[in-house]
């Protein structure tokens, strides 16, 4: 194999590192508690979700490389922090995420960081296969807790229904079944007053 043992201290580093993941609080709770989901326990939900629903794809996946992908498409907020996605999308928020992502990747020995930031590269692109489907799946742990926690990351950050359909469009792109199903759910959750902080907000003014 040829790695010694420094090969295995570094990366040992580099678990140490990452467990600083379960210390970024998001913006969403999961379903049935009464506290914020960490980006770790997010990582590990849609690694396994997209395990589960890989044959709704629209295409044929490899697997593994979405569950890599999956694992370290959160790695920078460790450094940027985590922000709801709908304020999350800049070109700053991006150039932190790739900073800290670049930063605990190279902890890693060899050639395996560079490898690995390919796939973070691949990922923020969304042009292969794989990288559709994991954005796809990233989108959907989110979406359950809203709906099943009467939409309370939506009204405590006023975000419409909208917004919520026009940037989870990108469901489609890894699978148009799920997207079938989920914007669907999203126009019953605003018939139900998921949304009803505009009509509030509105009403105030």
């Amino acid at each position: 194999m040829g790695e010694s043992l420094a090969d295995v201290q570094q990366a040992l580093s580099f678990v140490t590192e990452i467990e600083r993941l379960k210390d970024v609080l998001r913006k969403t709770k999961p379903v049935g508690l009464n506290r914020f989901e960490n980006s770790a326990e997010h990582s590990w939900h849609v690694t396994l979700t997209a395990l589960m629903l890989q044959s709704f794809a629209n295409e044929k996946v490899d697997i593994f490389r979405v569950i890599k992908m999956l694992l370290i498409h959160d790695l920078g907020e460790i450094d940027a922090g985590d922000k709801i996605i709908y304020a999350s999308e800049t070109p700053e928020q991006k150039n932190k995420e790739a900073e800290g992502v670049k930063r605990i990747l190279n902890l890693l020995p060899g050639h395996i960081g560079e490898d690995f930031f390919d796939l973070w590269l691949e990922f923020e692109k969304g042009d292969t296969a794989e990288a559709k489907y994991a954005r796809a799946i990233d989108r959907i742990p989110p979406l359950l807790h809203n709906f099943h926690g009467d939409g309370h990351s939506w009204r405590n950050h006023k975000i419409s229904k909208e917004q919520v359909l026009d940037i989870n469009q990108r469901i489609a792109l890894g699978s148009e079944k799920l997207w079938q199903y989920i914007s669907a759910e999203i126009e019953e959750k605003a018939s139900q007053g998921y949304f009803n902080h505009q009509t509030e907000k509105q009403g105030e003014s």
